[in-house]
């Protein structure tokens, strides 16, 4: 069962694709979109990548952050990141303590679960009934 609205969003710190430590905290003031995705470069992963890359400018536009969270590791992220063209970051977790702090542990890999979290650190959205080719823009509308 995922985290509930109104609670605070667990804090965390690892590393994105590119070896950058990044912490939630990081992004304090700033609306962020936490997707949770099973796994690098199958097919709906790849539809729900590509759906945040082909937005990403409203997103930018709305000064969202978008971080996409996987239990692959660094060198399968960056795989990933270049062969679609992503202009977000992959953050690893391959030791799964993000995907249990944010109660979407499958089994080995991340349910596919998308929290908005607001300026404060507080979940203000969850969305776990995800259509992997229209996400992007269905943030966007429950959103605005």
């Amino acid at each position: 069962m995922a985290l509930s609205v109104g609670s605070t969003a667990p804090e965390f710190t690892t590393v994105d694709d590119e070896g950058n430590s990044v912490s939630l905290s990081d992004f304090r003031g700033k609306t962020v979109v936490l997707y949770f995705y099973p796994k690098d470069d199958t097919p709906g992963c790849t539809k729900q990548a590509q759906s945040f890359r082909d937005n990403f400018a409203e997103y930018q536009e709305q000064e969202m952050v978008v971080l996409g969270v996987s239990q692959d590791d660094r060198a399968s992220h960056q795989k990933f990141k270049e062969k679609y063209g992503l202009p977000f970051q992959l953050l690893v977790d391959s030791d799964g303590a993000i995907t249990q702090a944010y109660d979407v542990d499958g089994g080995g890999y991340a349910k596919r679960v998308t929290y908005i979290i607001d300026g404060n650190g507080t979940i203000a959205q969850v969305d776990s009934n995800v259509n992997t080719s229209t996400h992007a823009t269905d943030v966007l509308a429950s959103i605005g």
